[in-house]
């Protein structure tokens, strides 16, 4: 059987694999060639854009703070009908018993 072309596929792989340090200049080349691609932004675009963003932000807090407000409302209105109902109903339930009591007052007196 022939490895050989076995063994010469194993030797360049593992050439291949081999750690080799970078060259020195490789971060510097790299660095720039970012630089180059990313657009360049000007001073009043990253001020616009801190201006929108604080903007959209004191929105979101104000709407926050108004629908708080509105729900705290809300249930402040639910609690006070369910008080005038409890009242309406401790209302009616001593009318009744007034009722009974002079009907029972009534009858004794007779």
């Amino acid at each position: 059987m022939d490895f050989e072309p076995m063994e010469d596929f194993e030797r360049e792989l593992r050439q291949a694999f081999q750690r080799r340090p970078a060259p020195p200049a490789l971060k510097r080349k790299l660095m720039e060639k970012r630089r180059a691609q990313r657009p360049h932004r000007h001073p009043h675009f990253v001020l616009w854009q801190r201006l929108a963003a604080s903007v959209a932000l004191a929105a979101v807090l104000g709407g926050a703070a108004i629908w708080r407000n509105t729900e705290e409302h809300r249930k402040g209105e639910e609690a006070r009908r369910q008080v005038l109902t409890a009242l309406r109903i401790t209302g009616h339930a001593l009318n009744q018993m007034n009722t009974q009591l002079a009907a029972h007052d009534r009858a004794a007196q007779e």
